[in-house]
């Protein structure tokens, strides 16, 4: 075989020919250059030696004419670095060593073993070794759906012979999905609870390790366990820590523990018959990216939504949780429910706890009405600041914002009304605040209706420019709220005529909110769509200003009693907004988007 012959080259040769672009490749030695040329040039080999006290930047000059360098290490950087690889060796290994040791079970064993915890049935005749569980049905309220979707897992488990008899099987695996804090976890200790069966509980988490295939090990471990106390229920809480599709890992192999388990997980789902007693039960907020193989037919069979509660159900959970708490005769649970749109069932449980908080506080003997209110406030709005002392100038640009937001809301459609104004700090930034408070539940929003919310979010900027001719920093949190919402009636809900019923962006999460994310598309349509957002906040700012400037007068004489007061509450706010008037052009607005 013919080799390549390398030939010497001067180094003044060399640097020309570099600065030529004609060099591709250089290795970088002690006292020698071996450098390549480019294929257009031959692929040449050459060697070259740099002259004696050379100070000339080679490396510099090699990058700027785009060569690639290369730098093999000395024998003695060589040695160095085995010995360095050696060492870190020899670290891990003594690691593994002692993690193996001091792991469950005290040997290698243990590693693999499931973290998963036992809660035995209540019953004394079917006690087995655990915590026990004494949650039921009782202790879990406003999610009546998903109470009854899960009542046929607890008759399968409890009367099997019925199902098997008529030849129905029941689903491998239940799957609850919804928003954090709706009670998902309770649900399925309430199921364990009342079929009196062991429950185990693990997080998809404990699943996945530093070492690989533990979590795999695991998994199995898992349902060999539960095989061995059948009937039984296992329940994974936070699913998607290993259920993630599969789709979007990295190229590299950095998912591949992840996925190890997951596949173990569907193989172990395929592995026990559905009349064995083991029922799976999962729950996640994040069901959009849960893998294909996971979600289909005969592993979760079935997805139960435990969604936030309405009305009856809010009412509901106050009572569960109130159950404990002394409470006065003025205390009225039902009044809460309906101010309480939107809380989740771990919200209603907070409010409950620091209402009780609120009078042990105080000194009382059983929490009043104007806990919960403060507790309320507590939950929505944070701590009163009394720390925080702002200036005259300060309180009076606060006290007209607000007082803006008031008025303008009290005058626009959807079904909520003002309840309380206040120039007391709380929380992290909040200088002041308006409660609004719907009178009903609500699960669609009109056109008009988000027309008036965006009037309302900039009633408060409005008013400092109203009253002071200039505006402040305070309205930051309004824009943006006011910027998202117009956004997504051009892009989502399709309430721009000029660009029709066309989804142009899609929430990142379904429980969770967050972000919205744009559809690819052109910058055509991108500038259409700035320029309806635009279009939308401008006019609303322009109604919020004219309903301001026609009651001008209340809104004066409602700002200098909160400056007063601190706060604006009950009958005497209610009597002020009565007052307000709406522009002529503030209904065309609502009804048509324009103003006239």
């Amino acid at each position: 075989m013919k080799t390549a012959t390398i030939a010497q080259a001067t180094y003044g040769t060399f640097v020309e020919q570099v600065k030529a672009q004609k060099v591709q490749r250089a290795t970088l030695r002690p006292h020698r250059i071996d450098y390549t040329l480019k294929p257009t040039f031959g692929f040449k080999r050459f060697y070259t030696t740099p002259p004696v006290g050379n100070t000339d930047d080679i490396p510099a000059l090699l990058r700027q004419h785009q060569v690639d360098v290369v730098t093999p290490p000395d024998n003695a950087s060589a040695m160095a670095g085995l010995m360095g690889l050696l060492l870190s060796t020899g670290a891990l290994m003594g690691t593994v060593a002692w993690a193996l040791k001091n792991s469950p079970g005290g040997s290698a064993m243990g590693v693999g073993k499931t973290k998963a915890r036992t809660y035995s049935s209540p019953n004394p005749t079917k006690t087995k070794r655990g915590s026990k569980t004494t949650v039921t049905f009782a202790d879990v309220a406003g999610v009546d759906e998903a109470k009854q979707e899960l009542k046929e897992v607890v008759d399968f488990l409890k009367d099997g012979a019925k199902y098997r008899k008529i030849g129905a099987k029941l689903p491998k695996g239940v799957l609850l999905v919804g928003p954090p804090g709706t009670g998902k976890t309770l649900l399925a200790k309430a199921v364990a609870g009342e079929a009196n069966v062991p429950f185990l509980s693990v997080a998809a988490s404990e699943f996945v390790e530093l070492y690989v295939g533990v979590g795999a090990s695991r998994v199995r471990d898992l349902f060999n366990k539960a095989k061995k106390q059948a009937p039984c229920i296992v329940f994974i809480d936070e699913l998607d820590a290993i259920g993630k599709s599969r789709g979007g890992g990295s190229p590299h192999g950095g998912n591949d523990e992840r996925e190890q388990t997951l596949n173990q997980l569907l193989t172990e789902m395929d592995g026990f018959d559905e009349n064995s007693g083991v029922i799976l039960v999962g729950a996640t907020n994040r069901p959009e990216i849960l893998d294909p193989a996971l979600k289909r037919a005969g592993r979760f069979d079935r997805q139960v939504l435990v969604d936030r509660p309405d009305r009856s159900g809010r009412l509901e959970i106050l009572q569960v949780h109130a159950r404990g708490v002394l409470m006065a005769e003025d205390v009225d649970l039902g009044a809460m429910a309906v101010q309480t749109s939107g809380f989740a069932g771990a919200d209603l449980a907070n409010l409950i706890n620091e209402a009780a908080l609120l009078a042990a506080r105080h000194d009382r003997e059983a929490v009043i009405m104007a806990d919960f209110y403060e507790a309320m406030e507590r939950v929505v709005a944070g701590l009163e600041k009394k720390s925080r002392i702002l200036s005259p100038m300060e309180r009076k640009t606060v006290a007209y914002h607000e007082v803006g937001h008031a008025i303008v809301g009290a005058l626009m459609p959807g079904g909520t009304k003002v309840a309380k104004i206040s120039i007391v700090p709380r929380g992290k930034g909040a200088l002041g605040y308006t409660m609004q408070t719907p009178q009903e539940d609500r699960y669609l929003m009109l056109e008009d209706e988000l027309r008036g919310q965006l009037a309302t979010l900039l009633g408060g900027r409005a008013a400092e420019e109203v009253a002071f001719g200039k505006v402040s920093s305070g309205a930051s949190d309004d824009i943006q709220k006011a910027t998202d919402l117009a956004e997504r009636a051009v892009t989502q809900y399709g309430m721009a005529p000029e660009l029709g019923p066309i989804a142009f962006a899609h929430n990142q999460s379904d429980f969770l909110g967050g972000d919205t994310t744009r559809r690819p598309m052109g910058g055509e349509a991108a500038a259409e769509i700035d320029r309806l957002v635009k279009q939308s906040i401008h006019q609303a700012h322009e109604v919020a200003k004219a309903v301001l400037m026609l009651n001008r007068e209340l809104l004066d004489a409602m700002a200098q009693t909160l400056l007063q007061e601190d706060v604006l509450a009950g009958e005497q706010l209610k009597d002020m907004l009565d007052q307000a008037q709406a522009p002529v052009n503030t209904q065309i607005w609502l009804a048509k988007g324009r103003v006239v």
